[in-house]
């Protein structure tokens, strides 16, 4: 899976997790609305519709009551008090009574409308007693006995369940009106307020998609625009449309690419101008570098035959005058994998062969121990290879001493090539900056032999060979440098050409910083 790939697949999970959370947001506020509406419209219409029977069924009740109930004897007869209470269930408020009454003192009656629906135990003990409880009379309260009426639930029904006494002498009667209808349709208005919250939380959610795809569209276009920004498209705008805060947001953008755009313009500009200039300069100063090195060699061959006040002078100005060829040389090289020029010219390499050659070339065998097996065929640019053995292994023995430990091996398509010395190691603060340009451990030795480029010089034909160098510290003391690079780099180049032979395989070992 490609790197643009993995963005946008982690750009995809962002909006839609936004536009999730949108269509969650809007389905809790539609769900909060329509629930507490629908819960209030339930309660309003549940009181209403239970208080108009209530009210209807007691208001009867208390009619019959004061009509019939009130016209008995003194003393009725259980006919009595059935006839009435029969009466008074069939007046169609849909009730049934029940009239209780002595017929002696001691020896109580009771008239029934239905006696499987309706008996006195049906009745509950804390109405009966209310019922039961007389009065006193105050200036608030003219009358002994009250009408009491509570809800109750028999085998599972809802009932309205009331009850008064005849004031003056006469029966107690108790009514019991059904519920079950009112129960019934108040189940079929929690059924419709149900499906009218279900079908809120729909709407809400398709209008929450609506108004994400809306928002989220220009804030996806921003986003798209601004990983081409980052990828260098820098003439990346915006199209602008209409004056809310996104169109404000997007004009933003455009003025902030532009601005990006004419730096980086002025920036590679400058740093082109840069690059020319050192190209050039490095150039122009070889021609008197090589009459000067021509020269300064000439001096030392008769260096012994000079004065001895003289001499001195001498080795100094030829010294100093390699340094300088080393380090227009070297500049010359970075200048090439600045500009790009730079090419691989690859070739089958014994890598046991080509690390000999290095070592030996710059007469290091004796302070170099080698563990290389034979026969360990690469497809690189020995050239190259030449360069970065040379750096690393001269820098271990410039900063750590001999003996110096070179381990060759593979792993996988990887070649891998340790350097590692037995030197003070590299200290923390230095080890982020060793293959920093110009960099130099130690401030206190400015004019050391190195130019502080060769580790750079390293780390470039490395890179160019798609691999890296690492640097740390070992456990058992001193550095450890280690070259990664792959196998076969024929995949780097289209069968190239080198764009400039460089150093010319000199095998220079600036120490890159390194103290």
């Amino acid at each position: 899976m490609t790197e643009r790939t993995k963005r946008s697949l982690r750009a995809g999970l962002r909006w839609t997790s936004l536009r999730l959370r949108l269509v969650v947001v809007f389905a809790l506020v539609a769900l909060t609305a329509a629930v507490s509406a629908s819960g209030i419209a339930y309660w309003l219409n549940r009181e209403a519709v239970l208080t108009r029977t209530q009210d209807s069924a007691l208001d009867d009740f208390r009619r019959q009551m004061q009509e019939t109930a009130a016209a008995l004897p003194v003393r009725p007869t259980y006919n009595d008090l059935q006839r009435a209470a029969e009466q008074m269930a069939s007046g169609g408020a849909g009730y049934n009574m029940l009239l209780v009454d002595e017929r002696e003192r001691g020896k109580p009656i009771t008239g029934f409308s239905d006696l499987d629906d309706f008996t006195l135990d049906d009745v509950p003990d804390s109405l009966r007693k209310q019922v039961a409880r007389k009065q006193p009379l105050t200036s608030d309260n003219e009358h002994e006995y009250h009408l009491f009426w509570q809800r109750t639930s028999i085998a599972g029904t809802p009932y309205l369940v009331a009850g008064t006494r005849i004031i003056g002498g006469g029966p107690t009667g108790y009514m019991l009106k059904s519920l079950d209808q009112e129960r019934q349709d108040l189940n079929s208005l929690a059924w419709s307020l149900g499906i009218a919250t279900t079908l809120a939380l729909i709407g809400s959610a398709l209008l929450a998609q609506a108004a994400a795809t809306t928002v989220l569209r220009p804030v996806q276009r921003l986003g798209d625009a601004a990983r081409k920004l980052g990828e260098g498209k820098l003439d990346t705008r915006l199209t602008v449309s209409g004056t809310d805060e996104l169109a404000d947001l997007s004009r933003t953008f455009n003025r902030t690419a532009s601005s990006l755009e004419k730096k980086v313009a002025d920036m590679s500009a400058r740093e082109e101008s840069s690059r020319r200039f050192v190209a050039d300069m490095s150039h122009e100063l070889r021609t008197p570098l090589t009459a000067i090195t021509a020269v300064a060699e000439v001096l030392e061959d008769e260096a012994d035959s000079l004065d001895p006040m003289i001499a001195p002078a001498v080795h100094l100005v030829v010294s100093e005058t390699r340094r300088l060829n080393d380090l227009v040389e070297n500049l010359m090289e970075v200048t090439r994998f600045d500009a790009g020029t730079a090419r691989l010219v690859l070739d089958d390499v014994d890598v046991a062969d080509q690390v000999t050659a290095c070592i030996d070339a710059r007469a290091w065998l004796d302070a170099v121990d080698l563990d290389a097996e034979r026969g360990m065929m690469v497809r690189l640019d020995p050239r190259r290879l030449d360069v970065i053995l040379a750096n690393l292994i001269g820098n271990a023995l410039k900063h750590g001493g001999s003996p110096v430990g070179v381990r060759v091996r593979t792993e996988g398509e990887e070649l891998v090539i340790e350097v590692r010395d037995h030197g003070p190691g590299i200290p923390e603060e230095v080890l982020p900056h060793v293959f920093d340009r110009f960099y130099k451990a130690s401030a206190s030795r400015p004019r050391s032999e190195g130019s502080g480029l060769g580790l750079s010089i390293a780390m470039e034909n490395a890179h160019i060979h798609g691999g890296d160098i690492t640097a740390a510290n070992s456990p058992d003391g001193g550095a450890v440098f280690v070259l990664r690079l792959p196998r076969d780099a024929s995949e780097l180049t289209g069968g190239g050409t080198d764009g400039g032979s460089g150093r010319g395989g000199d095998g220079d070992s600036e120490d890159g910083g390194v103290s």
